[in-house]
């Protein structure tokens, strides 16, 4: 779990994809994300274009992403598929099971690492690389 005086958030990893909608669907059916705000195209909100989504991750943080587009000038564009991520789970093996079931391409089965992690790493349908475990990373120094 994440200590109450940590500070929040602040690094959130972004991603393009061809299939903005259906990349939500799956990484909120596989991983467990959950879909904070998704604005489309459209004045409504909705269209196919994704223009901007944010998808929380349980213990803290998540990603944003957006549609693939043209749009001349902008400095901030990604080519889809091409991401890797690394979040933090309790439960990797039923996480692990979940994303599995729900398509998932495994690039490593679970395994407990030499650094005492239990990590597993798989691809979403956009190509992006994903490592799940149970590594928190070091504590930062005083």
């Amino acid at each position: 779990m994440t200590t109450p005086d940590a500070p929040p958030p602040t690094v959130w990893p972004t991603l393009r994809a061809r299939d903005a909608r259906g990349l939500i669907r799956f990484l909120v059916d596989a991983f467990g994300f959950e879909e904070v705000v998704t604005y489309g195209d459209q004045p409504d909100g909705s269209g196919d274009v994704v223009v901007h989504a944010q998808l929380a991750w349980p213990l803290g943080g998540g990603v944003m992403l957006g549609s693939e587009r043209d749009d001349p000038g902008n400095p901030w564009t990604l080519t889809p598929g091409t991401a890797g991520c690394y979040v933090v789970t309790d439960d990797p093996d039923a996480l692990h099971a979940r994303a599995v079931a729900a398509g998932a391409q495994v690039v490593a089965a679970p395994h407990d690492t030499d650094y005492g992690s239990r990590d597993f790493a798989v691809r979403d349908p956009e190509g992006n690389l994903w490592s799940f475990g149970t590594y928190r990373g070091e504590p930062r120094k005083a």
